[in-house]
C-alpha cells in the first residue's frame, strides 16, 4: 500500500503545476496511528472515546475507521457531551445505546455517570480517546479524558490518545487555577483556563497524578505558533454553538461572563460567544468605552440584534461585537471581566450584577475555579481581580514544558 507520507509528496510536486488542490499540512494521531498500521491496537479488544469531531482529513469517522481496520476488535463506544455521533444538545444527558451505523454498544459518560464503570470495561484491553477540543478549561471534552484515565489505571487498562490541533495555538496560557472547593466537571483540572497544550499533552499532564499505562499518537506537521486555520484540516462543529474554528476564539473571552444569565453573548444568535449585549446598553457608548482603553489585540464595533432563542429572545439589544485583531497580543479571558467593570461604570443604575440566582453563581464560580474573583468583581476591583487570575501562570508554564511534543 501507498504510504501517505508519500502521496503528500507527490502531491506537493504537483502544487507547483496547479494540478490538485492543497491536502492538509497536519496528520491528526489517528491518520498517524493508520500509517503505523495500528500498531498499538493490534490483536486488541478495544474501546473507543469519541465524537462527531472524531475524523480524519476526508471527514471518515474514527468509529468507522477503526471497525473496519484488520485485526483491531473494537467492540464498543464511549459517548462524551453531545453523543458519539454528535446527535445530543448541549447539556442534554446522553443515555445508552446502540450505534445504528456499527451496532456497537455505546455506553454514555454523560448521564448518570461521566466515569466507565468496571461493567462497561468489561473484556476491552485498550481504551482509545480521539475528541477535537477547543483548548479551554471549561470545556467537558477535557474532563471525559481525565475520568477515562482513572478508571483504565483502576482497571489495568492502556489508554491511547490521539492527538489534534488545539485551535488556539501552542503557546496562549490565561487564567488562574482551580481551589479544591470548585472542582466540577467544567473546572476538573487544576490547570489555567487557556491552557496551552494539545489533548495528547494535557493527557501525559494530567498522568502524573493519575499514573495509567498512557500511549500518546502526536500528530505529524503540527507547531505550536499554528492555528487551526493553518493546518488544513476540515473544522467540525465541537458542539452547536462552536460551528467554526474561529469561534473557538471568542468562547473563552465571553463564555465566564454567559454563565451569569445577564448580558447576551451572541448565542441564540448568528455570532455565539462574540457579542455582549443587553437591552439597556448603549452600543456606541459601550464600544467607545472600551476601545478607549486600547486594550492590546481587541477591537469592539457597536451592534443590534434579536436574539431568536435563549436569553432576551425576540427582544432588542444593544451591545459590542468582539473582534480579535492580534491573537498573540491579545488576554482573551480578561476581555469579559473589563467588560463588566466597564458596564459597572456607565451604568451603576443597573443592578445586572445582582440578578443572577445562587446556581448561577455557584457556576460562575466552578468555572472560573475559584471564589475569589466574584468578589473583587462585584466590588469593581479590576485591577485586584487580573493580577490573581495571572498569578499561577508562570508556574504552570514551567511544568507544561516538561510534557511538551512539538515546537
Amino acid at each position: 500500500m501507498v504510504g501517505q507520507k508519500f502521496i503528500r509528496s507527490l502531491v506537493a510536486c504537483c502544487l507547483l503545476c496547479g494540478a490538485v488542490p492543497a491536502l492538509a499540512q497536519v496528520l491528526t494521531g489517528i491518520e498517524v496511528l493508520r500509517e503505523r498500521g495500528f500498531d498499538l491496537l493490534q490483536g486488541k479488544r478495544v474501546g473507543l472515546v469519541t465524537n462527531a469531531t472524531g475524523v480524519d482529513s476526508h471527514l471518515q469517522s474514527t468509529v468507522d475507521i477503526l471497525y473496519q481496520a484488520e485485526n483491531v476488535d473494537l467492540i464498543a463506544l464511549f459517548a462524551p457531551e453531545h453523543g458519539v455521533r454528535g446527535d445530543v444538545a448541549a447539556g442534554d444527558k446522553v443515555a445508552h445505546a446502540r450505534d445504528a451505523k456499527t451496532r456497537l454498544p455505546i455506553y454514555s459518560l454523560y448521564g448518570k455517570t461521566r466515569k466507565p464503570t468496571p461493567e462497561m470495561l468489561r473484556g476491552i484491553e485498550v481504551l482509545v480517546y480521539d475528541i477535537q477540543d477547543i483548548g479551554c478549561r471549561s470545556y467537558t471534552f477535557i474532563s471525559t479524558l481525565g475520568k477515562v484515565m482513572e478508571a483504565a489505571c483502576e482497571a489495568d487498562l492502556t489508554v491511547v490518545v490521539l492527538d489534534r490541533p488545539n485551535p488556539l495555538g501552542g503557546n496562549k496560557i490565561e487564567g488562574g487555577g482551580v481551589d479544591s472547593g470548585c472542582r466540577s466537571f467544567v473546572s476538573q483540572f487544576d490547570i489555567p483556563y487557556v491552557y496551552g497544550m494539545t489533548v495528547g499533552e494535557l493527557a501525559l499532564y494530567l498522568n502524573d497524578e493519575i499514573g495509567c499505562d498512557l500511549q500518546v499518537v502526536p500528530m505529524e506537521g503540527w507547531k505550536r505558533s499554528m492555528r487551526f486555520a493553518d493546518t488544513g484540516l476540515p473544522w467540525v462543529p465541537t458542539s452547536p454553538h462552536i460551528p467554526h474554528a474561529e469561534t473557538a476564539l471568542y468562547y473563552p473571552a465571553t463564555g465566564i461572563l454567559g454563565e451569569l444569565g445577564v448580558l447576551s453573548i451572541g448565542v441564540g444568535y448568528t455570532l455565539p460567544f462574540q457579542t455582549v449585549a443587553a437591552p439597556w446598553i448603549d452600543a456606541s457608548q459601550l464600544a467607545d468605552s472600551l476601545n478607549a482603553l486600547q486594550l492590546e489585540g481587541i477591537l469592539f464595533r457597536p451592534i443590534h440584534y434579536k436574539p431568536l432563542y435563549g436569553l432576551y429572545q425576540g427582544g432588542a439589544v444593544h451591545g459590542v461585537e468582539l473582534h480579535v485583531t492580534d491573537f498573540n497580543a491579545v488576554k482573551l479571558t480578561e476581555v469579559q471581566f473589563v467588560i463588566i467593570n466597564m458596564l459597572q461604570k456607565l451604568y451603576p443604575e443597573q443592578p445586572f450584577l445582582r440578578q443572577p440566582t445562587a446556581t448561577q453563581w455557584r457556576m460562575f464560580d466552578q468555572v472560573c475555579g475559584s471564589k475569589l474573583y466574584r468578589p473583587l468583581l462585584e466590588q469593581g476591583r479590576l485591577q485586584p481581580l487580573l493580577d490573581a487570575w495571572r498569578r499561577p501562570q508562570p508556574k504552570f508554564e514551567a511544568l507544561r514544558g516538561q510534557v511538551q511534543l512539538y515546537e
